[in-house]
């Protein structure tokens, strides 16, 4: 199973990034195999527009099966959730992605079945 955690830095002592769409960085872990990868979400950090989906999109992409963030908007929702990938909250006192994952694992993590903020141009 790969679980893609929103992220400010390139590894799992990264902080977690609390949005989806303009996350700096994507850490993806491999479960089944305990890799990872790191994947920059640079060019939509600043997009204009359209972020959560081109971002949701890069995910779906690269075979992510589960997301772990901060928020959600409701694009980004809506797309992952096209492409069946199951989204979880990882709360404020959550610090790395390391935690998460490890939270996410244990069952801690709330799964969301809609966006938890309004989209950017509400």
């Amino acid at each position: 199973m790969k679980v893609a955690i929103t992220s400010y830095g390139e590894d799992l002592s990264g902080k977690v990034d609390r949005s989806f769409g303009r996350a700096k960085w994507f850490v993806v872990v491999d479960t089944a195999k305990e890799t990872f990868d790191a994947y920059s979400n640079k060019q939509n950090v600043n997009a204009v527009q359209g972020a959560g989906i081109q971002a949701a999109q890069n995910i779906s992409n690269l075979g992510v099966d589960v997301v772990l963030t901060g928020n959600v908007g409701p694009n980004a929702f809506r797309t992952l959730s096209a492409a069946s990938i199951k989204i979880f909250i990882v709360g404020k006192g959550i610090e790395t992605v390391k935690d998460a994952l490890s939270e996410w694992k244990a069952g801690h993590l709330q799964e969301v079945n809609e966006s938890t903020i309004e989209g950017a141009w509400v």
